[in-house]
């Protein structure tokens, strides 16, 4: 087993604040806790409102001169930093399997993922657009250009430490915004590195503050209420997503939310099964299944059903479970004992409701947070867990009749972030995307992020985009400046 004892104790505990780690004012902390074992990795600050007045006054201090900071001076800050990414990639792996758990190859795997954010935001920092037209009536001309929102506050969910910062600090930093940073509890320790690397690539103090702590609510109502903040970007649950939306109304903040997912994997009868397996493979088990995007309900065709869930039970069971540092495992624990409860309870219910166990189904015994790869099917049609995202390594398997009922059962969910569907067909590929209510389909594969491609929801899974070149414009807005010929 790999030991990432050396790299937490080189990483910065402290909150992140003017370009440096400093202890909390209250000299809080709290501990990080390794999910593998329960026990506690380190402490780290623990930021209370006082603090956070510290990070919007540093902030809104320096976001007039970061937004006059040339584009191509924070293309290349920005392009540093992937690079120190680039060069720090194990440590980071390491890092986060510690404070995440989850398995090592995994985390990798982020590392690459969340560093191409880096740069590709640092291409687009010089690639911000305005236009230039005559008015309609013609008795003038119209001038569009744009600039940075202001200060932005980016509350970061735990499952992706690292690609969910970069996905916003990227843009963010690239339009010309100071950003202030709420990891998730659970896993600070990433975002505390990345704050380091930023300095070291060039990133003037206070552009970008990182405010871990264990009660959220102690640092966002200040800030909220704060006329200088002028953003909020959030990844995270629906229900905590409509809350945050509520509170940023009163300052009428531009947002930007990445919400809850619950993704239908359809598999038509005409599809090739061996590749539908290797896509729910990777569709439901990246992460270990930790993912808004991972795949919960599978939609199966009934004269494949029977040979698609025996493949995919096969395939899950010969999964190896373990601490995520050790050497061939491939799923680690869930990040804490509440998601180890909360998914085991899902499961429970669906069993007493009539669901049948094909593998897995119940909790590993001993220290930390397992629970096994799990196939359940023959589901009640109103089970509860095909409403709910399930965010653990559970794949739930129910047939269906005709393309309608498909579409149908899909579209059955207040969530609409990601869709999956495996078919030889073109046109059915192309009618089934077109009706399904989602803000993102990925056809015959098993994994669709793109850093160049939008990512975003419809219905409750959230509002806006991350990545591609919509990315940035939730950083950015229009002003229209009138000429006279």
């Amino acid at each position: 087993m790999i030991d990432a004892t050396a790299v937490i104790a080189d990483t910065p505990q402290g909150l992140w604040i003017d370009g440096a780690a400093v202890d909390a004012t209250d000299g809080y902390r709290y501990p990080v806790l390794d999910p593998a074992t329960g026990d506690t990795l380190t402490t780290v600050a623990d930021a209370r409102a006082i603090d956070a007045m510290r990070a919007i006054e540093s902030a809104d201090r320096v976001q007039r001169p970061w937004a006059a900071t040339a584009p191509r001076e924070r293309s290349q800050i920005l392009r540093r930093a992937w690079e120190l990414v680039t060069e720090r990639a194990e440590d980071l792996a390491l890092l986060m399997t510690a404070e995440m758990g989850r398995a090592l190859p995994d985390s990798r795997a982020e590392v690459a993922y969340g560093a191409e954010f880096l740069r590709w935001f640092s291409e687009e920092a010089v690639r911000v657009q305005g236009r230039y037209t005559h008015a309609p009536a013609g008795n003038g001309r119209i001038l569009v250009t744009k600039a940075p929102v202001g200060p932005v506050l980016a509350i970061t969910p735990w499952n992706f430490p690292l690609a969910m910062g970069t996905r916003k600090i990227g843009p963010a930093l690239a339009a010309g915004c100071t950003v202030i940073v709420k990891p998730a509890a659970e896993t600070p320790l990433t975002m505390l590195a990345l704050a380091r690397i930023f300095a070291e690539a060039g990133l003037p103090a206070g552009v970008l503050s990182v405010l871990p702590t264990s009660d959220a609510a102690s640092i966002s109502t200040p800030l909220f209420a704060d006329r200088h903040l002028r953003k909020l970007t959030f990844t995270g649950s629906t229900r905590v997503g409509r809350i945050l939306l509520a509170r940023a109304a009163s300052g009428v903040l531009r947002t930007s939310m990445e919400l809850g997912g619950n993704a239908p994997f359809l598999v038509f009868d005409d599809a090739d099964l061996d590749a539908a397996v290797d896509g729910a493979m990777a569709a439901k088990m990246r992460n270990g299944g930790q993912a808004c995007t991972a795949a919960n309900r599978f939609l199966v065709a009934d004269a494949v059903l029977e040979e698609f869930t025996a493949r995919l039970t096969d395939r899950m069971a010969a999964l190896t479970v373990g601490a995520g540092h050790r050497a061939g495992v491939a799923v680690g624990p869930l990040v804490s004992a509440a998601q180890l409860d909360r998914v085991a309870g899902l499961v429970d219910e669906a069993v007493a409701a009539g669901a049948r166990i094909r593998t897995g189904g119940k909790p590993l015994p001993g220290p930390g947070f397992f629970y096994p790869p799990t196939v359940l099917d023959q589901i009640p049609v109103r089970a509860h867990i095909l409403d709910q995202e399930i965010f653990g390594p559970v794949a739930v398997v129910t047939g269906f009749g005709d393309e309608a009922e498909a579409i149908d059962r899909a579209n059955a969910s207040e969530y609409g972030l990601a869709a999956y569907l495996y078919t030889r067909d073109l046109g059915r590929a192309l009618r089934v995307t077109d009706a399904l209510e989602t803000g993102m389909v990925a056809v015959n594969r098993g994994v669709l992020s793109d850093v160049a491609a939008p990512f975003g929801g419809v219905k409750a899974s959230g509002l806006g985009h991350e990545g591609g070149i919509e990315g940035i414009d939730e950083y950015l807005d229009s002003k229209y400046i009138a000429l006279t010929n």
